[in-house]
């Protein structure tokens, strides 16, 4: 696997998992049957430089996620249930697994697998990639998220997330998954 000090960046999909991307989920983001195909695409093109992540519940929840899930106790699975596993279009194959039970999944593993240029894909624009942007960008990391290969809640929150993560430009930049593809077949 290419390290993440050479400059290239990475690819982080946020949480195409089945509690995310199936419909009757109580989760369910209706936009992400659409991306599934932009996000294939941008994993496919990435090859080896692809993180992937899944949010799960914890064992026990603390603090405000104790009011969160007395709203969602259908979450409250452990993380090898089905509903937590990625969705069928992004296997896992020989990418890295970030599994957090927080929305932003920047942390310490994180940072030593992408360094300083991230760009985001995945589900939902108005949480998790939110989160996670917002963070990485706080630690200095060049974040570009692809809007064609993200997908909110609904489309309203799918733009505000992307007009609020814009504000951060130039730590945040939005793209589109043509963009990304053009540099990464260019590389």
């Amino acid at each position: 696997m290419s390290g993440a000090g050479d400059g290239r960046p990475w690819l982080v999909v946020i949480d195409m998992q089945r509690v995310f991307g199936e419909e009757g989920s109580p989760w369910f983001a209706p936009g992400t049957p659409a991306i599934e195909p932009v996000v294939a695409s941008l994993v496919e093109a990435f090859d080896d430089r692809v993180a992937l992540t899944r949010f799960v519940a914890p064992a026990e929840p603390v603090g405000a996620w104790v009011p969160y899930y007395a709203q969602w106790p259908f979450a409250l699975v452990p993380p090898t249930e089905g509903i937590w596993d990625l969705l069928p279009s992004i296997p896992a194959r020989d990418h890295r697994v970030v599994t957090r039970t927080t929305f932003s999944k920047w942390d310490a593993e994180l940072a030593s697998i992408v360094g300083h240029d991230m760009v985001l894909a995945g589900v939902s624009t108005d949480c998790c990639v939110l989160s996670t942007a917002l963070a990485a960008a706080d630690a200095g990391v060049r974040v570009r998220v692809v809007a064609d290969a993200c997908a909110g809640v609904t489309e309203a929150d799918h733009e505000r997330a992307l007009a609020a993560m814009a504000l951060y430009a130039p730590l945040i930049e939005i793209t589109t998954s043509a963009g990304i593809l053009a540099e990464v077949a260019g590389a």
